[in-house]
């Protein structure tokens, strides 16, 4: 009996070792089978053809004009599983007939804040001189549709998209968009407008897109675009893709401004020296139709912009009208600049106040400079 008991224990002993052989077999096929699974996906992946990524252009019933990169348009097909399409989507294409197999998110080209200035300013209207009416108007156009709305919805009316600053350099252009952003707590957006031209092709465009994306993201805001006149000159016939760039990128700025999609809380301000070459299409109502000037300052104005640099000053037997009168035709920079002059003059005579011959000595030094400007502009 004692044997029979030791002989069937070896039994039972070996057949759980051929189990547990067993089981560990199996989960060893397993884990191979997955594994050459995973490689065989692998394979098909380096051996599929990639897609293209294009821009919907146009949608049509079953077909689509999609733009590819280099920008070239195609006529092509969209697949059955592919549906809401709508212009600007990214989707995928096929390599050989450009049909349309999936659309995929939008992404962000660009790192917006490389090309743009954000600030909340902290210019108020007092410190601007001699730009009443201009104020005023602002105010109007601008300030009291972000703060009033349901006055110009009581009414039935739309306010302005936007205002056209222009006029001589350093005449508070500037200063006057970032006040009235100061004024309604609204964000300051900068754009220097030579810089929505990228070296490729349709960025440029592109970028304009995602400069109001963040604009609207960050409303109330105000969106000012200076040197307007170089991306907004007036449209000429050729051929180069330098030129097709410009227009392409001109022509999504107007898209923004008064497009399907209500820019709502953002408001447009562009700034310009140049007017008179302006594209007629960026002043057409709707966009930038409210045109503000911001000229030269007269004696009033030269008063007020002079009181407001020296208010922090120590002055000493300065006569005013006779400074205020040798600055004619200055701009407001260029009064700005002979305050400080005349402070240097102090500092280097080692005197703890201003006194009449340095605000002189320092009128003359900025005709100087502007004489050389006027020089270079003329003879290179």
């Amino acid at each position: 009996m004692v044997n029979g008991n030791e002989t069937k224990e070896e039994l039972d002993k070996t057949m759980y070792n051929y189990s547990s052989q067993i089981s560990e077999t199996e989960e060893e096929n397993r884990l191979l089978r997955e594994t050459v699974i995973s490689l065989r996906n692998e394979l098909n992946k380096f051996q599929t053809a990639p897609f293209l990524v294009a821009e919907i252009k146009e949608v049509y019933a079953g077909h689509a004009i999609i733009v590819l990169n280099n920008g070239n348009e195609f006529y092509v097909s969209i697949s059955s599983s592919v549906d809401d399409l709508a212009p600007g989507d990214s989707v995928l294409v096929e390599q050989k007939n450009l049909v349309v197999v999936k659309k995929i998110p939008q992404s962000k080209k660009f790192n917006v804040s490389r090309f743009v200035i954000i600030e909340k300013p902290e210019t108020n209207w007092k410190d601007i001189g001699g730009l009443d009416e201009q104020i005023k108007e602002i105010k109007e156009v601008v300030e009291l549709p972000l703060k009033n709305p349901e006055i110009f919805q009581r009414i039935g009316i739309h306010p302005p998209q936007g205002i056209l600053l222009y006029g001589p350099p350093g005449t508070g252009k500037t200063m006057l968009a970032k006040a009235v952003a100061s004024s309604t707590n609204s964000a300051f957006i900068e754009i220097v407008a030579s810089e929505l031209v990228q070296k490729f092709i349709g960025e440029g465009a592109k970028l304009v897109k995602e400069i109001f994306t963040l604009a609207k993201e960050r409303a109330p805001a105000i969106v000012f675009i200076d040197e307007l006149d170089a991306l907004a000159a007036k449209r000429i016939d050729i051929g180069t893709s330098g030129e097709r760039e410009v227009q392409r990128t001109f022509m999504q700025l107007l898209a923004e401004i008064d497009g399907f999609k209500n820019l709502g809380n953002v408001k447009v301000i562009g700034c310009t020296n140049r007017i008179d070459i302006l594209d007629p299409a960026i002043l057409r109502p709707g966009r930038l139709d409210r045109l503000i000037e911001v000229g030269l300052p007269d004696e009033k104005a030269r008063k007020q912009i002079f009181d407001i640099h020296t208010k922090n000053m120590p002055l000493k037997n300065i006569k005013k009208d006779i400074i205020i009168k040798h600055m004619e035709n200055f701009s407001g920079a260029d009064i700005k600049a002979v305050c400080t002059e005349a402070g240097f003059f102090a500092i280097r005579s080692k005197r703890n106040e201003v006194c009449h011959d340095d605000f002189m000595k320092a009128i003359e030094k900025v005709k100087g400079k502007m004489k050389e400007e006027v020089d270079k502009s003329f003879f290179g």
